[in-house]
């Protein structure tokens, strides 16, 4: 037989066939497996999504820093409401007691004065308490909300947090705004710290991460 015979089983493969000297250099047989680009998963396997909206292209998977500060301030000016709103109930019914307490003991107002008695001074005092109470509690019970919410809510808690420290933050100013004219140094603290955690809470919510946390998908 001769090597140049193609049905020699000891001659060389032909020119073109794997492993033959026709094979062009880099590229593998037939049945080997073909390499991909590189970065680009195999065939076959799954493909991850790519998430725009957050670092990297994808979702935060745990809350960012920023926005648990402002999830704690939440629930601590939640509490403080809490503890403002029943102290002013109890303002309320104290002054609606102690004016039915005076009116019984025959004191009186005067001729001048708007209200027809002590009593109708208390009655009307002690109302504007409870209204104020009211306020207090209601907002307590948003910012507590708002706060738990964090963990699962979507765009709808991210922008009344927003709202809500920008009417804060307003209210904030103004009061230090009135605290400056007179000259009064726990005024001036207290609108100075209310301002900052207004501050603090729409700085949270417009961030990059704040938007990616809140538009991370649900499963």
């Amino acid at each position: 037989m001769s090597f140049g015979d193609p049905n020699n089983p000891y001659g060389p493969p032909p020119q073109g066939q794997p492993g033959g000297y026709g094979t062009p250099q880099g590229q593998p047989g037939y049945g080997y497996p073909q390499g991909g680009q590189p970065g680009q998963p195999g065939y076959g396997y799954p493909q991850q999504p790519a998430y725009p909206g957050g670092p990297g292209g994808g979702f935060p998977t745990e809350m960012p820093g920023l926005l648990q500060t402002a999830r704690v301030l939440l629930f601590i000016v939640g509490a403080v409401q809490v503890i403002g709103g029943l102290l002013l109930a109890f303002g309320g019914a104290f002054i609606k007691d102690a004016s039915s307490v005076a009116e019984d003991s025959g004191a009186d107002l005067g001729d001048d004065n708007p209200f027809g008695s002590v009593g109708d001074l208390g009655t009307a005092a002690a109302g504007v308490l409870v209204v104020f109470a009211l306020v207090c509690l209601a907002l307590a019970v948003l910012s507590i909300m708002l706060g738990v919410k964090f963990s699962n809510g979507a765009q709808g808690v991210r922008i009344t947090t927003i709202v809500y420290g920008a009417i804060g933050g307003l209210i904030g100013l103004l009061g230090l705004l009135g605290g400056l004219g007179q000259g009064a140094a726990g005024t001036i603290l207290f609108y100075v710290l209310w301002v900052a955690i207004s501050g603090i809470w729409i700085a949270a919510m417009v961030t990059e991460d704040g938007r990616a946390w809140f538009n991370r998908p649900r499963y």
